[in-house]
Order: structure tokens, then sequence, then C-alpha cells
């Protein structure tokens, strides 16, 4: 009769042991299945660096040649075809985001709110990738000051800024985010219209 500490063993090989998934640091997904993404090739370089025994693995020529080797050569064209036009989208779709941000721009706002008050607006942020309610508490962080963000008529968001600071958040941006070329800032002055005392005509 087998003994407790046989039961202990038969039980403990019989829980599930948990598997360790790898995820890809490009494309999120599992390495094994990049190929269905359209960053394959910063997929393999991202691969290769983190993991090289799963790089070898699943993309060495040894690994490309057994996958292959039980196709027929029409198929085989056919898969060199996909991957050559999954190559160029992900070609396309890169040079698409770079002209994205080549066109696009920062807006630094200084805003006279009340005499002598004044606000910081920024917008233009996101096509650089950054968020506006984390770049918000860094602005209200760094010049300790307050810092929100807001609505505005187009539809977007803007990033409040209490006090004049837009020289500071420039200087900020270009330090510390070089996604943002220099050119791609712009300072923009909004000065509160002073209103115009009545014409002659208009005075009871």
């Amino acid at each position: 009769m087998a003994g407790p500490e046989a039961a202990d063993t038969a039980a403990a090989l019989a829980e599930p042991q948990a598997r360790r998934v790898t995820y890809c640091g490009v494309c999120t997904l599992p390495p094994e299945y990049c190929e269905f993404g359209g960053t394959v090739k910063k997929c393999q370089d991202w691969l290769q660096k983190e993991n090289p025994p799963m790089y070898e693995r699943l993309w060495s020529a040894d690994a490309l040649q057994a996958s292959t080797a039980t196709l027929s050569v029409d198929a085989r064209k056919r898969a060199e075809k996909d991957a050559h036009k999954k190559a160029l989208k992900a070609e396309a779709q890169e040079a698409k985001a770079l002209a994205t941000i080549a066109a696009s721009k920062v807006i630094i706002k200084r805003v006279e709110r009340n005499k002598r008050k004044y606000v910081t607006a920024v917008s233009g942020l996101e096509a650089f990738g950054l968020e506006n309610k984390k770049m918000s508490k860094e602005f209200g962080k760094k010049f300790a000051t307050g810092s929100s963000v807001t609505k505005i008529p187009s539809g977007g968001e803007e990033i409040v800024v209490q006090g004049d600071v837009s020289d500071e958040i420039e200087e900020f941006l270009l330090e510390k985010y070089p996604v943002i070329p220099e050119d791609n800032i712009e300072l923009v002055e909004d000065k509160k219209k002073k209103k115009e005392p009545p014409s002659v005509g208009q005075q009871a």
C-alpha cells in the first residue's frame, strides 16, 4: 500500500502547472503570432535581442526551412507573397505615422485671463504619442502650479496650466521629449480683447 508521501507526490503531479507565456514587446502578441501583425521585422529584432533561444526556434534559417518543407511550390510562393505584402504594409504604416508627426504642431498658447493674470494652454501632444492627463500631471509637478485637461470647441483637448510658463514648457518638452522637433512647436499669444468705448452715435 502506498504511503502518504507517495499520495502527496501524486497529488502534486496532478495539479496543473502554471505556464509562463512570453509576449512580444513590439506588437504585444505571443512571438508565435507576430507574423500576423504589421511589424514582423521589428518583432524579430526585439525577440533576437530579448530571447535568443526563442528567436532561433521560430526564425532561424533551419526553423523557416522546416516550416516550409512540407509546403508545395505553389503554397511556398503564396507564403512568400503574403510575407512581402505584410512587409510593404508595415512600411507604409510607418511612413504614414512619420508623415503625420512631421505635419503636426504642438501649440503653446499664452492666454490673458484678467489684468496681469495668465494661463498657458498646450494642445497637439497626442500626435506625438503623449497622453494629455499624464502630461498635465507632469506640468503641474514641474512648475508647481495648477494644471488640468479641458475640452476645446473643435472637439479635442488641451492642457491648461496656471501662469505664464509658455517658454518654460517649450524648453521642458524639447529637453525631455526629443520625439517633438523644435520646428513643430508654435508659441502663440492670445491677448484679451479690450472693450472699445461706444461711438458717439451709440451714446444715449
